[in-house]
């Protein structure tokens, strides 16, 4: 009777080569080596805090050049002076600025969903529609935009703050005042928060020539803490 013909991995671990004297591990050694790494690493893996993937608590800043310092050094913006306030008295929250310059309600309707997604924001602040009365567009659109906005930031679970502006009377005093009053109507519409006016004690006042850059459109360095002024006691309420 013929011997049965051994098995690969037993042939395997007798293999040698003339001169070398090699320990080569049997496979089955090999196999639970390997085993037995993937199981470390896997509890390595389960092993990470779960707080470390969470996000830090964020108030999300959605607005256009006057948020977005136009015409200023960097870091004298309301927004930044936000954040420098908040690492003083509420340290545990971040301020992340995501306003563009020229942006409309528009634009801020469709860059909305994405930054919801990426920041997670407890808080969101809406300071948008100056640019669509600078262009005259529809008030209407301009109404929904922001219904739009307030709605996404609500059903990502955030809080909003939604910042009301105003317009010179030269655009039409119906015009103006229709405009002026839009962002309250949204505000209570969705039951959300409202700063009525972001250039309060600034555009309304009789020197306000020079409180504004030479453009007469964008408050100057020395107006930033005002503007910061006008939101934070609303935003406050907001904060934990």
């Amino acid at each position: 009777m013929t011997q049965p013909q051994q098995g690969f991995a037993s042939n395997f671990n007798k293999l040698t080569v003339p001169g070398l004297k090699p320990k080569l591990k049997p496979l089955h050694r090999l196999a639970m080596a390997f085993a037995s790494a993937l199981t470390a690493t896997a509890a390595l893996l389960l092993a990470v805090p779960a707080y470390a993937a969470k996000p830090e608590p964020t108030v999300l800043v959605v607005g256009d050049s006057l948020s977005a310092e136009y015409g200023l050094k960097r870091g004298t913006g309301w927004v930044p002076l936000l954040s420098e306030k908040m690492a003083l008295e509420k340290p545990a929250l971040k301020v992340v600025n995501a306003s563009i310059s020229g942006d409309t309600t528009s634009g801020g309707r469709s860059r909305l969903t994405a930054l919801l997604a990426q920041h997670k924001p407890l808080v969101v602040v809406i300071e948008l529609g100056g640019n669509d009365a600078l262009r005259g567009l529809p008030l209407d659109m301009t109404t929904k935009n922001l219904t739009v906005m307030t709605q996404a930031a609500k059903k990502s679970g955030a809080k909003v703050l939604l910042v009301g502006m105003q317009v010179p009377p030269n655009y039409g005093s119906a015009y103006s005042a229709d405009f002026a009053a839009l962002f309250g109507k949204v505000a209570k519409a969705q039951k959300v928060s409202l700063v009525p006016f972001l250039l309060k004690g600034i555009a309304d006042t009789d020197d306000y020539a020079s409180r504004f850059q030479a453009d007469r459109i964008h408050p100057n360095e020395a107006q930033q803490p005002a503007m910061l002024a006008n939101v934070w006691p609303e935003l406050e309420r907001l904060l934990p």
